[in-house]
């Protein structure tokens, strides 16, 4: 069975408790439930992952390669910065689908710069918990091509 890895970075482990004006109401639970029945629908594996340390996401994704046939990526602020994030990308072929529950272009300026979005298959931004049914769908689709 094709499999979907769904990895998300730092503090998204608080979603329901952060900003849930921006963020929503919706914990990484709620989420990670709803990306499994979603996979599910469709044929697809899903394991989600949540992690608040940079090396910890780039194992995930170095390891992804041969387990997984695509990984959805919320990398939180690590968008932004996160060389290394990108590297494993490069590094793995996976391919990877950036996800943002927040528009990330209607806020700071510092988060308008993705290291992440150059080397992604795709990016979702601005369309809440959502976006992530949406990702795992274009996996399917892209695999059933």
């Amino acid at each position: 069975m094709p499999s979907i890895l769904v990895l998300n970075g730092p503090n998204l482990n608080m979603l329901g408790k952060r900003e849930p004006g921006l963020y929503g109401a919706k914990t990484l639970s709620d989420i990670d439930e709803m990306c499994r029945a979603t996979g599910a629908q469709l044929g697809l594996e899903v394991d989600c992952r949540q992690s608040n340390h940079e090396g910890e996401l780039v194992d995930a994704i170095q390891t992804s390669a041969g387990a997984f046939d695509g990984i959805v990526l919320n990398a939180g602020a690590y968008t932004h910065t996160s060389i290394a994030l990108r590297d494993a990308i490069l590094a793995t072929g996976v391919p990877v689908i950036e996800l943002h529950i927040s528009n990330v272009y209607a806020r700071e300026d510092f988060r308008h710069e993705s290291k992440i979005a150059p080397v992604a298959a795709g990016l979702i931004v601005g369309l809440g918990p959502d976006g992530y049914a949406l990702a795992i769908r274009a996996f399917a689709q892209r695999l059933n091509a």
